[in-house]
């Protein structure tokens, strides 16, 4: 057989092969290496601080550090509103690797109950990752004590102190002062509005109400921050950056906490019970509030009764808050500037301005009261005098001096409606006050135009009459009565009543309250004194329906009663308290100031079905100017020993 013969290799045409292959390769890898080199200068060199950024991001976080808010001291000084330490349990949740069993140890360890967790549940979803949440509020020192020495066994869960807002004298100031609280959804939307979300975002509690709502840019202060290096499982390492955050301002109100707490106690019931001999407490309705009509500087503002707005700085459960929501006594309603009543014959000298200024009367005017008064040329049912057989002949000084009705009846039906809510007006009435706190009604000084919106019915002349003694679809609130007094003792200047008097900074300037209104500059010096002089006859006169209580004054003073009925009379009935439900009888008004000739205090009252204005309200106006005008050694009142008790109380 023929054996096949075997081919010589081309070693050349391999080579070639080989070096094109190799050619090919290195080619290809500088290629990706130059690819390689190009994307390593993008990253490390042109987009070196963007990846750098994004890493520290990783490592270095922005913990935001809340500021101090600021304290609130009265006009002497007084500490109204301070800042405590509290300690609270708190939780991370995605540091916990068994959250129920954490829950199952804290029970026994703690006591936690079920309801501290549900609220913990519910906070936990409102809250950022990474951000712990609280579980147990005002922590004693036992309770820190005894987690401290067993941290170690809950992982995620740690002990932290926060300083919290304390109010020493409770709810004698809750309606000036108002409460901070924690911030809420409605809070976050309205800060997001006014573009201050950045400066809240390590802050737990806001103002509310009060004070402390008005006044939140102030008190608050400015944030801080601090940059901290973290590691894989979230704990900080170290602090790279502190910038401290700004304080909120301190400041001072024109409020005086003494004589807030001595009108406080004249609000107040004691008697000792007859079995077990402790003391009961019953507080009236009412508010009363004390201007200084120099500056309209509010020197206290009592609404009775109130609360503790301390139960809210930490959370109120929802028992409580139901308790106070329901209370037939209304204590969370400031009565002072949020009370609505018909203002009764306290208006009567500001209308016998208006009428004197517009010629409808003069200060010889003399009238007839037989004890009622008829519309002119018609058959309508008589509008009654509070005196059934009527006063006799009556002017204008003896129509404020005996608060005659008849008189008014009157002066409204002269003057119109239109004329009486304009000059009104100008008094306050159916306006803002401009009081520096947020809860505030403009009650209601009746026009054609709102009878016709509110009613869709036309203003008849019948309306007008009771206007006139500041009945009818007239309101106002106590505060308004007291502005309108300071306006008629300033012979028409008109000031915002105004609760802050000073900021503790030299920096910071008070904001300004007393040219928000113009004044009432076309009434004669005689038409001021008619009026004031009348008031002073209130309290003097041998007829004045007060002056039983300022008999023996060792100061000369003007006020004017005012009696606010709750429900209409038929017309043959007759007004009996002693047959009426309490909640039933007539509302006691009473405004006044003093001394006579160089006013430094405005008193104005509503005590709440308490009866007759000049026999309720006077006593407690009396008891307020001698509380501040009479020396110390002329005072025998046993309520300053009161006062005197709480203020040591506090201060300890």
């Amino acid at each position: 057989m023929r054996q096949k013969r075997t081919q010589i290799r081309d070693h050349r045409a391999e080579s070639a092969l080989f070096f094109r292959r190799a050619l090919v390769s290195f080619i290809g890898i500088v290629v990706l290496v130059s690819v390689l080199l190009t994307n390593l200068y993008h990253i490390q060199i042109r987009e070196h601080d963007d990846y750098q950024t994004r890493s520290n991001d990783n490592r270095i976080k922005v913990v935001p550090v809340a500021p101090n808010r600021g304290l609130i001291y009265d006009r002497n000084g007084v500490l109204l509103a301070e800042n405590r330490p509290v300690y609270s349990l708190e939780i991370t949740t995605e540091k916990v690797p068994d959250l129920d069993d954490t829950f199952a140890r804290l029970r026994t360890l703690m006591g936690i109950t079920d309801d501290q967790i549900a609220r913990f549940d519910r906070e936990r979803r409102r809250t950022r990752r990474f951000k712990s949440v609280p579980l147990l509020n005002q922590m004693t020192e036992a309770q820190v004590a005894l987690f401290s020495v067993n941290q170690f066994q809950f992982p995620g869960v740690e002990v932290k102190a926060y300083l919290k807002r304390y109010y020493p004298y409770s709810e004698a100031l809750t309606h000036v002062l108002g409460y901070v609280a924690k911030i809420n959804d409605r809070d976050i939307d309205r800060l997001e509005r006014e573009d201050k979300i950045s400066n809240y975002k390590a802050t737990r509690d806001i103002g509310k109400l009060g004070v402390e709502k008005y006044y939140e840019d102030l008190l608050h202060g400015t944030s801080g921050y601090q940059e901290v290096e973290v590691n894989s499982r979230g704990r900080i390492i170290r602090t790279l950056k502190y910038v401290p955050p700004i304080p909120g301002k301190d400041i001072k109100l024109n409020i005086d906490i003494e004589l807030q707490l001595y009108v406080k106690e004249l609000l107040t019931e004691r008697e000792l019970d007859p079995d077990t001999g402790e003391e009961l407490i019953k507080f009236k309705r009412g508010s009363v509030v004390v201007l200084d009509p120099r500056d309209s500087s509010v020197l206290a503002m009592v609404s009775s009764p109130s609360y503790d707005p301390n139960l809210f700085v930490h959370g109120i459960s929802g028992k409580q808050y139901r308790g106070l929501l329901n209370n037939k006594d209304r204590p969370l309603v400031n009565r002072v500037t949020l009370g609505i009543y018909p203002p009764a014959s306290t208006v009567k000298p500001m209308i016998a301005v208006a009428a004197l200024t517009e010629g409808v009367i003069t200060p010889r005017t003399t009238r007839n009261d037989p004890g009622y008064w008829r519309i002119p040329n018609s058959n309508s049912r008589p509008f009654r005098d509070w005196l059934r057989w009527g006063h006799g002949k009556v002017n204008i000084y003896k129509a404020i001096e005996e608060s005659v009705d008849t008189f008014f009846y009157q002066v409204a039906y002269d003057m119109g409606i239109d004329r009486l809510s304009t000059w009104m007006g100008r008094f306050g009435y159916g306006e803002y006050t401009g009081i520096d706190i947020h809860e505030e009604s403009k009650a209601n000084m009746p026009t054609r135009e709102w009878k016709q919106a509110r009613f869709r019915q036309p203003w008849y002349q019948g309306d007008t009459i009771p206007v006139g003694i500041g009945q009818g679809y007239w309101t106002a609130t106590p505060l308004q009565i007291a502005k309108a007094t300071t306006v008629l003792v300033n012979n028409g200047r008109v000031q915002a009543p105004h609760l802050l008097k000073d900021v503790i900074d030299e920096n910071v300037e008070v904001p300004a309250k007393y040219d928000d209104f113009p004044p009432i500059d076309n009434v004669s010096q005689e038409d001021w004194d008619i009026a004031k002089n009348g008031m002073y006859r209130v309290l003097y006169g041998t007829r004045g329906t007060a002056r039983r209580a300022f008999y023996g004054a060792k100061y000369k003073a003007g006020g004017k009663s005012g009696s606010a009925q709750v429900f209409g009379l038929a017309e043959d009935q007759e007004y009996n308290a002693d047959e009426l439900e309490e909640h039933l009888r007539d509302h006691a008004l009473f405004t006044a100031f003093a001394p006579f000739e160089k006013p430094e205090v405005v008193v104005s009252m509503v005590l709440e079905n308490a009866g007759g204005g000049s026999s309720n309200g006077g006593p407690v106006a009396r008891k307020i100017f001698d509380h501040m005008l009479l020396k110390p050694g002329e005072q025998l009142d046993p309520l300053v020993a009161i006062v005197d008790r709480k203020m040591a109380e506090v201060t300890q």
